[in-house]
């Protein structure tokens, strides 16, 4: 990440390296069109889970935690998701004490950079935030990293907020894999009720505020398309944003 842009970070990500390496190669921020192999995955086109599960009666709001990569993409996308009221980039896995971008950064905290997507059951459930998540918003068949960035930090995760949520996602999973809707066995793990930590202000609304930036837009703009092709019916333009950092 550029070092003008928030503060620096002792990260083993990639991608204040690809930025360098988009800056040199263009002279600006658009330089991710001259890099199209480093280009976001396009989206994988799957079915709904056969089992989605049954909202608390009268429930209006619930949460979801997700991990595909870096959260900046992850955040920005479900904020473009109808129904969803809030997503906010943070940390999951491990504890309060290394609940931070410095720490995580060793990969050896047990964070996984995650993202709370709170949401009206009245709107979406459950099950179509993950067809979401599997389909546009990472590659779930890698394991300890997603595209330029690797480390345990990276993970594919489902944080599930309940039993019941542990149990959709793993039905949902072993139907994606019998369908062999990819094109190799889905890497992404659950865990279960781990806290989660909201992340500094700064990495909050990143993919709004900073659409120029070469990682976003080489790695995260694309997700939000696949999102308004594959998803019209789910997609809004305007996200629901955190309004915090600058």
């Amino acid at each position: 990440m550029p070092s003008s842009i928030e503060p620096r970070a002792t990260t083993r990500s990639r991608r204040g390296a690809l930025t360098a390496m988009a800056l040199l190669l263009s002279g600006g921020a658009l330089a991710w069109k001259v890099l199209p192999a480093m280009a976001a995955d396009s989206a994988v086109v799957i079915p709904p889970p056969r089992d989605t599960g049954t909202p608390a009666a009268g429930a209006t709001s619930e949460t979801a935690v997700l991990a595909g990569g870096c959260f900046w993409g992850v955040q920005g996308v479900f904020q473009h998701v109808k129904g969803v009221t809030a997503a906010v980039s943070g940390y999951a896995g491990g504890d309060a004490r290394t609940a931070n971008y410095e720490a995580i950064g060793s990969g050896r905290t047990g964070h996984a950079e995650a993202v709370r997507i709170t949401y009206d059951p009245r709107e979406i459930g459950f099950g179509q935030i993950l067809q979401i998540y599997f389909s546009v918003v990472h590659n779930p068949t890698e394991r300890n990293r997603q595209g330029p960035d690797v480390g345990t930090q990276y993970r594919s995760t489902i944080f599930a907020q309940s039993a019941e949520q542990a149990r959709i996602a793993k039905a949902y999973i072993a139907q994606l894999d019998q369908a062999r809707s990819f094109g190799a066995p889905i890497a992404t793990t659950i865990e279960l009720m781990r806290p989660f930590y909201d992340a500094e202000a700064y990495h909050q609304d990143y993919m709004t505020r900073h659409p120029n930036q070469p990682y976003i837009a080489m790695h995260d703009l694309p997700k939000r398309e696949n999102l308004k092709r594959v998803f019209p019916e789910r997609y809004r333009d305007k996200p629901v944003l955190v309004g915090v950092g600058t």
